[in-house]
């Protein structure tokens, strides 16, 4: 049994309504408009999302992990050599954060609000 699906990737975008338009009529995704800054996407295979931004994009892609137990998880990280990139923050329906790998590559581990 996976406990740590790969279960959503985010991209950097520029343009958000580009990428809306490139994506909705190369592949048919749909998507959802979180504010002027968030786009989700889904019917692709795995659900993600586009932050804008204007820094340049270096690396575009951000692997999104979910964990049930989000401070469980994170201690394993930093015991295993794990480095914490972004502090745990909340986001509307959880929270997440974002670390390094030994090698350097950035993902991030996310769990709901449970209310």
């Amino acid at each position: 049994m996976v406990n740590t699906p790969i279960n959503y990737i985010e991209f950097k975008a520029k343009e958000l309504e580009d990428i809306k338009r490139f994506y909705t009529a190369c592949f048919n995704w749909e998507f959802t408009d979180y504010g002027d800054s968030y786009i989700a996407f889904k019917n692709s295979g795995v659900e993600g999302g586009f932050e804008k931004t204007n820094a340049p994009i270096t690396n575009g892609v951000l692997v999104v992990l979910h964990h049930k137990d989000l401070d469980a998880i994170k201690a394993k990280v930093i015991k295993n050599g794990g480095q914490i990139s972004v502090d745990t923050f909340s986001f509307p329906g959880g929270k997440r954060f974002q670390f390094l790998d030994p090698s350097g590559n950035e993902l991030a581990v996310w769990c709901e609000d449970i209310n």
